[in-house]
């Protein structure tokens, strides 16, 4: 999965889970057809699974890498289709010889199946969190060395106890031979589409930064071509003297990005930060204001909030990776001039969400602008993962953690066309203000947004009065954002029914759009107008149920920005694809889960079919026993996947949750295994 994760998209990671799965089946199912021969040549198939394993592992992944797919092109290149089939069958075949021998092994230790069942479930949860641990320590491109270690171990230590000296020096030679070529061969080819790869062919890139942990893969990099404007206005360029040159460092996440890191400005240059959308709520607390930020990020946002004379700035930075990159290292410290240890900032070292709902400390201003830089988007499909820190929950506890006068302001980019995210967070704000305010919301907030940029939605605790709205509609206007909500505002939503019916022809009918739509106003602008003042109204289900696409809020139980496509939808957008490349991680799970639904049950029933008589002949009650194995492993999996997910809302970290609840639940089923063994005798059929 990390490979994946920096090598392409995060999101076709979870497909390697899948594999692995349809691989133990896949065995499985061939054993019990074939029992007989597995028992008669038992020392045969353990040895040729036992020493396959690692040079087939090296094997596949190595040639996984030079036959890599890329999404993209899924649609437009058929050869493409080919590669990901490629991926699956490499990927899929390292697991038939490790499935195979722990097949055999629990075929010969039958009598003692709760002692091998602990030993297995003990040993591959133990087993992750000491690769978790080896993450800390070995960079991405040599992971692969970690389990060809694991394997090197085990099977000296099987061949040793059984004194089979001779097939202990050909495991030797295979594991030397597999280790050279891990090392001599890449293991990790990133796409040319991922960010990373931009900033590695500009002519002056130097990498000045790099570090590797279970948290991901942290590179910064220093190239003159790198030109960050975050939101900047347009009107910059026109008003100041000198512009900001060679001002910003690139840092990337697993290959993607970048996130900038901006240098320390100048006093000449120091105007920069005025046309920043993060500058806004400057605007209404010009005089020394408490600051807190939600997130670090790249750090622009402690930047701006500093160089507008915030008395106190609250920063939160739950990856520990960024602030060794920001604050500890010296070159990127010194690029920045140190502004993490001015005296102003304290810095909190978790999650914003987390500290905004348990502080007493009140704050003027709460900033949750762009802490990626690269927004809720990325090329090849946006990928699935939670976003707590912009769930309801999250964003009324900033709204609380405000001041009587204070002002919360969310920035995202605005680049996508037609709009999903953006019309999300809306309908996440206008939410969570509801519940915050308990009442009308129409004086509680300002909206603007420039054409495919960003958009920035402010939330006002006390509610912005005239004179709030008129200074905020003044600075709009000299920045040339639009406003798309203002206090006090109208608009006519008469049209409304047809600007959502254009969308949905946009997609379904687009002969009845160009005959019947050719004058309904598309533009963004008017669709952001036309969703607040249904919002306003608190009619949110109706712009979620008209609009093309579930624009519906944020919560803890469903954090994904990704998974725009209504359920009824999906079929149809099945066939035009090249429509929704953004949604292509979201579908790719839905594929996902189907063809593992249908692979499951085949798996199930051939060994059925071809062994009815072997399985059922002896033992005609082993039908129930069958379906309350695939119950319990059904449940299993299921409460596995949703507990890993609520660790996320906890530990704020995908790994870090997934390696540490699946250890917890491997552990302990291997240790119920072999606590059941004393209870044995005592049993009795329900």
């Amino acid at each position: 999965m990390r490979v994946f994760s920096i090598a392409s998209w995060a999101h076709f990671g979870s497909l390697v889970v899948s594999i692995a799965m349809f691989g133990f089946g896949v065995v499985s199912a061939v054993m019990v057809i074939a029992k007989g021969t597995f028992d008669r040549h038992w020392g045969v198939w353990c040895t040729g699974a036992l020493l396959s394993f690692g040079p087939l592992m090296v094997a596949a992944n190595t040639l996984a890498q030079m036959y890599a797919f890329n999404p993209i092109f899924l649609i437009s290149d058929p050869a493409q289709m080919d590669r990901l089939v490629l991926n699956f069958v490499l990927y899929f075949l390292p697991f038939v010889p490790g499935a195979l021998f722990l097949g055999l092994v629990f075929l010969r230790g039958q009598k003692s199946f709760g002692k091998v069942y602990f030993a297995n479930m003990g040993g591959s949860g133990l087993g992750g969190l000491a690769f978790l641990l080896c993450m800390y320590v070995v960079f991405p491109d040599d992971l692969i060395l970690v389990p060809l270690a694991m394997w090197a171990v085990a099977g000296t230590l099987w061949f040793v106890s059984n004194g089979q000296m001779v097939r202990l020096a050909v495991l030797l030679v295979l594991a030397a031979g597999s280790a050279v070529a891990a090392i001599s061969l890449p293991q990790i080819v990133v796409s040319e589409y991922k960010g990373v790869s931009y900033a590695r062919a500009f002519p002056d890139s130097e990498r000045v930064y790099e570090a590797a942990s279970p948290l991901g893969y942290v590179e910064v990099y220093h190239s003159t071509y790198f030109h960050f404007a975050p939101g900047l206005s347009d009107m910059a360029a026109l008003n100041m003297s000198e512009m900001p040159s060679d001002a910003f460092l690139g840092m990337y996440f697993d290959s993607s990005g970048p996130v900038g890191i901006m240098r320390e400005l100048p006093e000449s240059q120091q105007a920069y930060f005025r046309f920043l959308p993060m500058y806004q709520p400057f605007v209404l607390h010009p005089d020394e204001p408490s600051v807190f930020v939600v997130q670090l990020g790249g750090g622009i946002s402690t930047q701006v909030a500093l160089a507008a004379g915030a008395r106190q700035v609250t920063v939160a930075e739950s990856n520990p990776m960024v602030l060794d990159a920001v604050r500890d290292d010296p070159f990127v410290a010194e690029w920045t001039g140190r502004f993490l240890d001015d005296p102003r900032v304290t810095v909190v070292p978790y999650e914003g969400r987390l500290f905004a709902a348990n502080t007493d400390e009140r704050f003027d201003i709460i900033d949750f602008s762009l802490p990626d830089s690269t927004g809720l988007s990325s090329p090849g499909g946006i990928s699935v993962f939670e976003q707590y820190a912009y769930t309801e929950e999250s964003m009324a506890a900033y709204m609380r953690a405000l001041s009587d006068d204070g002002v919360l302001a969310v920035t995202i980019w605005n680049r996508e066309n037609p709009p999903k995210a953006v019309l999300r967070l809306f309908s996440t704000m206008a939410a969570a203000a509801r519940d915050v305010v308990g009442g009308d919301i129409a004086d509680h907030f300002f909206v603007n947004h420039t054409y495919l940029s960003t958009v920035t939605v402010m939330f006002s605790r006390g509610g912005f009065d005239v004179a709030d709205t008129q200074a905020l509609t003044q600075h709009s206007s000299a920045m040339a954002f639009d406003v798309l909500y203002a206090p006090g505002q109208t608009w006519d939503r008469d049209d409304g029914p047809a600007i959502f019916q254009a969308f949905n022809d946009l997609y379904f009918d687009p002969e009845r759009l160009e005959t019947e739509g050719a004058d309904v106003d598309m533009s963004a602008t008017t669709l952001y107008r036309l969703v607040w003042s249904h919002l306003i109204a608190d009619e949110a289900e109706l712009v979620s149920d008209s609009y093309i696409f579930d624009v519906g809020p944020l919560t803890n139980d469903q954090p994904y920005f990704a998974g725009y496509i209504k359920t009824r939808d999906m079929g149809t957008f099945a066939g035009m694809l090249d429509a929704v490349s953004d949604q292509w991680g979201y579908l790719l799970l839905w594929a996902t889960l189907a063809l593992a639904s249908a692979f499951g049950l085949l798996l199930l029933v051939l060994p059925m079919i071809f062994g009815w008589r072997t399985i059922f002949s002896r033992q005609p009650g082993k039908l129930g026993v069958v379906v309350y194995f695939f119950g319990l492993g059904l449940g299993y999996i299921v409460v596995e996947i949703a507990l890993i997910s609520k660790f996320v809302l906890a530990l704020a970290n995908p790994t870090i949750s997934a390696s540490v609840l699946i250890t917890g639940m491997l552990v302990f089923s291997g240790l119920g295994s072999y606590l059941s063994g004393r209870f044995l005798d005592r049993a009795r059929s329900l």
